[in-house]
């Protein structure tokens, strides 16, 4: 595809209130802050954003928000797969409404043991229905929460019919030769890695970069390691860019995910604020909270307050 999307996208946390509605002026504002850390693209309302834990018009009016404070359409990429299919069709219809034309697609994950037959129709079925030809569909493939996998044969049996509109998959398997081979199978795909340390050698496959939690923070050098990882004059830069991205994501992983990743986001801004969760999840306690601020203030973790 002429159009190939290559880039650091950030899986960007949702900032929620103390009633639990979002939070949308925060929002906009992280945005513009990681665009001005060099993400190429924000992935809204992915895991990491809590997706699934926001109503239908939650997600339509966090997108609806965004683009209205000023983020550019055209570098969104949210999260428009849910179980429902109907659901899914109105999402992404939403979304192209707003100019929104890529996407990051769940299949239908509640019933488990699918047939790849059987996603490549329900996938067909939101194709059809939506009917756009703007749409780019990114294909989420993460079976250690969805326990559905999207295969090299779904992918081919999507790509017969629908070659402009599938144009990616997020691999978040956490399985690095299977993104190889995604890479290796599908050159005309952006191949995406879910987890920050991964991208570095996605990228030195063929794979175009990533959508990760971490980048939430680390986006900078995620973006470092982006520009660099081919140049020999950038190898000392690009290695210390590196092992920054891989001890924030160690420390990212300290406590529950997702919780702790929005309490790192609070350091940096420094407002706690950020650490509210939605339910299912629970905030880190005031004790977890000053031992992650321990470990962020490790020289080696590369951390780095936002500028004031």
């Amino acid at each position: 595809m002429s159009d190939k999307f290559r880039g650091v996208c950030c899986a960007a946390s949702t900032p929620v209130r103390e009633d639990l509605s979002v939070d949308l002026d925060k929002l906009a504002g992280h945005c513009k802050r990681l665009l001005e850390d060099g993400c190429h693209g924000i992935a809204l309302l992915g895991s990491t954003g809590e997706a699934n834990s926001f109503s239908m018009a939650e997600r339509m009016s966090i997108l609806d928000g965004v683009v209205r404070a000023g983020v550019p359409a055209e570098r969104l990429l949210p999260g428009t797969g849910v179980c429902a299919l109907p659901d899914t069709i109105a999402l992404t219809k939403h979304a192209l409404s707003l100019g929104v034309t890529r996407v990051v697609m769940l299949p239908p994950f509640y019933y488990k043991t699918l047939s790849d037959q059987a996603l490549i129709d329900s996938y067909s079925h939101v194709f059809d229905h939506v009917a756009d030809s703007r749409l780019k569909v990114i294909l989420y493939h993460i079976p250690p929460i969805s326990q559905i996998a999207i295969t090299d044969g779904v992918i081919e049996g999507l790509l017969k019919k629908y070659a402009t509109t599938v144009a990616g998959v997020k691999d978040s398997s956490g399985d690095f030769e299977h993104m190889k081979g995604l890479a290796q199978h599908f050159p005309q795909l952006s191949i995406l890695a879910g987890a920050d340390p991964m991208m570095k050698p996605l990228l030195e496959v063929g794979g175009a970069g990533c959508i990760t939690a971490t980048s939430n923070i680390a986006a900078r050098y995620l973006r470092t390691v982006f520009d660099g990882f081919a140049k020999p004059d950038a190898k000392d830069a690009v290695e210390k860019a590196q092992a920054c991205i891989l001890a924030q994501r160690t420390i990212s992983n300290h406590f529950t995910q997702i919780p702790t990743i929005k309490a790192m986001v609070g350091y940096r801004y420094g407002d706690a604020s950020w650490g509210r969760v939605r339910h299912p999840f629970i905030a880190l306690t005031e004790a977890q909270r000053l031992e992650l601020g321990a470990l962020l203030g490790d020289p080696a973790a590369g951390f780095v307050k936002a500028r004031k």
